[in-house]
């Protein structure tokens, strides 16, 4: 495996239309993930550069990574976790705020606050308050609008749902199961993460991540989401009660119901959701016209409808993504301080115990 494959790509929250959805608190439950490490610090005083120093220590011990992206920043880490090793370290601070459930005997907590020159920061308290404030208000406003979004696109979800044969759907899910998932000797567990996030880029979306995981694709192309949904819960299911392990990456505009993308490591089998918003054409890629399973003049005669809903959607994240860059920018003046009062020799000392619970 190259090391560019050792790299996995995910998130673990994003704004979604019920606020900020996250499944960090995993990294705390999962019996796989024997020492998991919290990172305390404020913004801007390098827990980000921890974690990349960290990968890198992994990739060169010749382990496979799954580097947990920001949402508000993708090109800042949030976490690192390496399954081989049981091993995890991940930003504990707000909005994914995480506290030990069982201190030190199974997770551990490591502060950066101690490099921090608190004199010098809170000589210009007055300043980062206004800032804060200001940052979660944008925020709020983003989320104002990826609530709209999402309830359109629900909408037409629901549209899409009953025009749907969801019986043939799950019908044909079995079908794939036969084909494709063989029993297993295992007792199936699941992990749950994100391969796409609305963010100051814009939406992203770790499409490689498919490559490097899955040699087998199988590609539902569904814009509304409905039969996919009906397909991916089925198959979920299936791959659990034959004894696999899977990875279930959720919908961040609706990140409780609506499965996407479903992994099965061990069979480096992936079955992912194709529409406009992120499409997917792979090499040797299977793809199901999810159509198939629905009312043609059902869609037909809400045609309008539908087409509303999306392009109003695609309106109200091209303006949640222009609030997301002002809160970003809001974000990079409150690090500024931070790291202008921040020790960051201290660093060297945590990576250096990080790497040495490996």
């Amino acid at each position: 495996m190259h090391m560019e494959q050792r790299e996995l790509d995910f998130f673990l929250g994003a704004l979604s239309p019920t606020g900020f959805a996250s499944y960090y608190t995993q990294l705390v439950k999962d019996v796989k993930t024997q020492s998991p490490a919290l990172l305390k610090a404020g913004p801007g005083c390098g827990k980000s550069t921890l974690l990349h120093r960290v990968a890198d220590h992994l990739k060169q011990l010749g382990e496979t990574v799954e580097l947990i992206h920001c949402s508000a920043d993708p090109d800042s880490l949030d976490g690192v976790i390496c399954i081989a090793r049981g091993f995890s370290a991940v930003d504990a601070t707000p909005p994914h705020a995480l506290e030990p459930v069982y201190p030190i005997v199974f997770e551990d907590i490591v502060s950066l606050y101690r490099a921090v020159d608190l004199q010098k920061l809170r000589s210009h308290r007055e300043e980062l308050v206004a800032l804060f404030r200001q940052h979660k208000a944008l925020t709020e406003r983003a989320t104002r609008y990826i609530t709209a979004a999402g309830s359109l696109l629900q909408d037409s979800m629901r549209v899409a749902l009953s025009c749907t044969n969801t019986e043939k759907a799950r019908a044909f899910a079995g079908a794939l199961a036969r084909r494709y998932l063989p029993p297993a000797e295992g007792t199936g567990s699941e992990d749950v993460r994100l391969l796409s996030a609305l963010t100051p880029h814009g939406l992203c979306f770790y499409r490689d991540t498919i490559q490097k995981l899955a040699d087998t694709v199988v590609v539902l192309d569904d814009e509304y989401g409905a039969a996919s949904r009906t397909l991916l819960y089925a198959l979920r299911g299936l791959a659990l009660e034959r004894g696999y392990d899977v990875i279930t990456c959720y919908c961040s505009m609706s990140p409780y119901e609506k499965i996407e993308h479903l992994f099965v490591p061990s069979l480096r089998l992936c079955f992912a959701t194709s529409n406009s918003f992120h499409p997917i054409s792979l090499p040797g890629q299977r793809a199901i016209h999810c159509t198939r399973f629905c009312s043609a003049e059902g869609l037909r005669l809400r045609r309008q409808r539908l087409r509303f809903n999306r392009k109003a959607a695609q309106e109200l994240f091209r303006q949640a993504v222009c609030v997301l860059q002002e809160a970003k920018a809001c974000h990079d003046a409150i690090e500024e301080y931070y790291k202008d009062s921040t020790d960051f020799s201290f660093l060297d000392k945590a990576y250096q115990y990080l790497i040495g619970t490996i």
